[in-house]
């Protein structure tokens, strides 16, 4: 079966960021679709899985373990499960950035 998730038929939140879970829907792989502003992010937490982050527009900078790493538009990270991160919006627009998880339903444990 095909499922069509449209922007329209999403109950509206405080939020531009999108999250999506896959096992309701038969993938193994969940994402937020971050639309933040400058000096937003998420602090500082962990997954079991790993994590990998597209950057499409703005400038990300990421703390995972000990590296701080910044990334722009193109860029791809992947964080390994179990390490440590986060990212902030150090741009001066919007960051749009798109968080893969694989793992069909998201765990997070919150550090900060």
């Amino acid at each position: 079966m095909v499922h069509v998730l449209r922007a329209a038929d999403r109950a509206p939140s405080k939020s531009r960021t999108v999250r999506f879970e896959g096992a309701a829907y038969g993938t193994d792989i969940s994402f937020f679709a971050v639309d933040n502003d400058p000096g937003q992010g998420p602090g500082l937490h962990t997954h079991p899985y790993p994590e990998t982050w597209i950057v499409h527009s703005g400038l990300a900078r990421i703390v995972a373990g000990d590296a701080v790493i910044e990334a722009g538009p193109g860029d791809i990270v992947v964080v390994p499960g179990g390490v440590k991160h986060k990212f902030t919006n150090v741009g001066e627009g919007r960051l749009v950035v798109f968080c893969v998880h694989d793992a069909g339903t998201m765990e997070q444990e919150n550090l900060e």
